[in-house]
């Protein structure tokens, strides 16, 4: 069995990591990030992503999904947490839908998320991706809020 938390580089996903490192017991790690196909995001977003992406090389994101997956695993190791791995996965319908099949693959024990990603927006239009993997995993999912602000 292993912790599966997600990650995309956000402050909430962050502070998802630092709280399952202080909060959970050693156990196998897998740190992951969902990254958007080019195919995926013109079939999503049609004609406006065509106009927002049309630099970028059909690899670009998935390197930059692995490079926030491995920054992640360097977070949940300096957090505490050991035994680390990460993967990026490529969304082939929904980001939490690959979050929840990554889940299963793995035998998740327990998904972390944080309550907000990168992508506010889309949530408020699509739903949250925490949200979303709450109501499909199959197993417990903890999403931990945002930090609270020192005053």
């Amino acid at each position: 069995m292993a912790y599966l938390i997600a990650y995309d580089g956000s402050a909430d996903s962050r502070h998802a990591i630092e709280f399952a490192a202080k909060h959970l017991s050693a156990e196998r790690t897998v740190i992951v990030t969902v990254w958007e196909p080019l195919l995926v995001q013109l079939a999503r977003h049609g004609a406006a992503a065509a106009a927002l992406v049309p630099s970028e090389e059909p690899e670009e994101p998935q390197i930059q999904a692995e490079a926030h997956a491995k920054e992640g695993a360097e977070l949940a190791i300096a957090s505490g947490l050991s035994d680390v791995t990460y993967r990026a996965v490529a969304d082939k319908s929904s980001i939490w839908q690959a979050i929840v099949d990554l889940a299963d693959e793995i035998d998740a024990s327990l998904v972390v998320t944080g309550s907000r990603g990168l992508s506010g927006v889309r949530s408020v239009l699509l739903g949250s991706v925490s949200n979303h993997v709450l109501h499909h995993a199959r197993r417990p999912t903890l999403i931990v809020p945002p930090a609270q602000e020192t005053r």
